[in-house]
């Protein structure tokens, strides 16, 4: 089959775990034999940019364009709250996003367009794919449809359970673009599809549950428990509750632990400084490919802290498949794939006291730790990337009847 995947960013501009996730199924299938199609966005350099341009990776053809986004260009020359919110408005349909992605899928006909939630693409892309009359599969990754910030939170990291009126103004208009466009919905939690459903999206379309997949890995594991390695891997914004991990660790007395916090963003230096007084703690920066798997392999415990709903995170797969067990808020999807006391245990999401003593627990107890990673391993056998594969491509031959 000829398949197009549609994703904002890929390597080298990966921006998260849903962009890595894409990037992988488009290479496996490439490497089984199907023609695998990828369009993408890349940095603005110039008028040059918003033309597509295309390279070969790992024998998949990759078209690069810049989205031309008023939005962007705007937020340079103005930091007024109502003039940007017009801007990102405007940009929800974009014209030149819709041009380019229907001229690529007019030239290359593909047989089916699996498409990534489209942060930043613009909803234009599903008028594009309708109008060339291509099956197409959605996979949701977060809340773009529902929310302009993605995770439904507001700009204090706190969950949005009000939305105000250009909110709802935004969801009516994406529930009216997307409508019934897609042949088949995938969500990876059952959380994430059942609050799209709520809202009154994809009524004329299928829905399944699809965990993400990921390549697994055979090699033993050994961990060392003189000093017990704590991991946070993502984004450093409030709504992802890394100061609530900060917290619960200051409290915690012992020596022989390590706080390893990787990742940057928006809040960063407030977090910094909220560990100046604890040498325990390290901030080790943006960090991928051999040197993140290194991360993984030595940390006793992976910590989700998210105080917003959270899908399915990358990083709990990538954790378990390095026998790292995970302390995750109990919120979104998150509770989907930790079961507590078999690979990780769950805390409420914000309490900085329960995480304290689940943490205190386990270092305390490394045989509990050691049971936890057995179950890490096995629990993360039912996510194999192949079997994910078989389960897709049958998607996509009955989406193309």
């Amino acid at each position: 089959m000829k398949i197009c995947t549609i994703i904002y960013s890929h390597s080298p501009y990966n921006c998260g775990g849903a962009d890595i996730y894409a990037e992988n199924i488009s290479k496996h299938l490439a490497k089984i034999g199907h023609e695998s199609i990828v369009i993408t966005t890349k940095p603005y350099s110039g008028l040059n940019s918003l033309k597509p341009l295309v390279e070969y990776i790992d024998d998949v053809k990759i078209y690069r364009f810049y989205p031309f986004n008023i939005y962007f260009i705007q937020n340079n020359n103005s930091k007024k709250f109502l003039e940007k919110t017009i801007w990102s408005l405007i940009d929800t349909w974009n014209f030149h996003t819709y041009k380019v992605i229907k001229n690529i899928l007019k030239k290359e006909k593909p047989d089916v367009v699996h498409l990534h939630t489209p942060i930043s693409i613009s909803l234009s892309v599903f008028n594009a794919i309708h109008g060339s009359n291509i099956p197409l599969i959605l996979t949701l990754h977060e809340y773009f449809l529902l929310c302009k910030r993605c995770f439904l939170v507001l700009g204090n990291g706190k969950i949005c359970n009000d939305p105000n009126h250009i909110c709802k103004f935004y969801r009516n208009i994406s529930r009216r673009i997307v409508d019934s466009k897609p042949d088949i919905v995938i969500s990876p939690s059952r959380f994430a599809l059942d609050i799209h459903l709520k809202e009154g999206f994809f009524k004329g379309s299928k829905h399944i549950v699809l965990p993400l997949g990921i390549e697994l890995n055979n090699e033993k594991i050994e961990k060392n428990y003189k000093t017990v390695d704590i991991l946070y891997i993502g984004t450093l914004s409030k709504h992802k509750g890394v100061h609530i991990l900060i917290n619960a660790f200051k409290e915690i007395k012992n020596k022989n632990i390590r706080l390893h916090i990787l990742g940057n963003g928006a809040n960063a230096d407030e977090f910094k400084k909220m560990t100046v007084m604890d040498s325990r703690i390290v901030f080790h920066g943006f960090k991928t490919g051999d040197e993140l798997m290194g991360f993984y392999k030595k940390a006793n415990i992976v910590v989700v802290p998210s105080i917003c709903y959270d899908n399915s995170p990358m990083v709990i797969y990538e954790s378990f498949k390095y026998r790292t067990p995970v302390i995750g808020s109990r919120i979104g999807g998150i509770p989907e794939l930790v079961e507590e006391g078999y690979n990780g245990f769950l805390f409420e999401a914000g309490d900085v006291d329960e995480l304290k003593e689940i943490l205190e627990n386990l270092i305390e107890n490394p045989s509990k730790l050691k049971r936890l990673e057995d179950g890490a391993f096995d629990s993360v056998k039912k996510y194999d990337m192949d079997e994910h594969i078989r389960k897709l491509e049958g998607l996509y031959e009955e989406a193309s009847k």
